[in-house]
């Protein structure tokens, strides 16, 4: 049976993103097609706060302001 091929572009880019306090989260996922261009991985920061901002209203628990955002 012939395999199915595999797309070279993942849909996900995983970013590792450290928080004022010190606290690191691994591996938060941003979709691929928000990122490149002129802006490169700069919206990366914006949709992790919203996604933050989610996680805050569900959980109740504040994570605090971001420091830094690199790809994992």
């Amino acid at each position: 049976m012939a395999r199915k091929k595999q797309s070279s572009k993942s849909e996900f880019v995983l970013f590792n993103v450290v928080y004022e306090d010190g606290s690191l989260r691994s591996n938060r996922r941003v979709p691929a097609s928000e990122l490149g261009g002129l802006d490169g991985d700069a919206p990366a920061r914006a949709i992790i706060e919203a996604q933050d901002r989610e996680i805050e209203q569900r959980s109740g628990t504040s994570r605090g302001p971001i420091k830094s955002v690199k790809r994992a």
